[in-house]
């Protein structure tokens, strides 16, 4: 798997379109803190870690919905792993004028756009939801 991020955002994605409530991903500790970012941000209603069939460590993300519908409209990768995307604290994008959230990996750990505004750190823009 080439981009690891990219699947768990698309296996979110997937999993809303057909109204599950819980999608599996394996575990990293990457994908773990941009988890705690989404679920700080009320984009999920949490995860867990858990063992996989094959044995692996994985996660259990709990979709959120509200009255039927995915609490999440949109969710973009940003930067690939073909192309990085960086910027400073005061260019990181403001995802429908402040509505949705930029999750950006810094030196201070990965947090959503606000946070990186607020502790004047920049870094990888790894994903955009709304």
């Amino acid at each position: 798997m080439n981009d690891p991020i990219g699947d768990m955002l698309t296996r979110i994605r997937n999993g809303q379109m057909r109204g599950k409530s819980v999608v599996a991903t394996p575990a990293s500790k990457l994908r773990g803190w941009v988890l705690e970012v989404l679920a700080d941000e009320g984009y999920i209603r949490g995860f867990e870690a858990t063992t996989g069939a094959n044995g692996h460590p994985a996660f259990e993300i709990s979709l959120k919905y509200y009255e039927g519908t995915p609490v999440i409209r949109e969710v973009k990768r940003v930067s690939t792993p073909g192309r990085r995307v960086y910027m400073g604290a005061n260019d990181i994008p403001q995802v429908r004028q402040g509505l949705g959230v930029s999750i950006v990996s810094t030196p201070k750990g990965v947090m959503s756009d606000a946070n990186a505004r607020a502790a004047n750190v920049g870094g990888e823009v790894l994903c955009t939801v709304f």
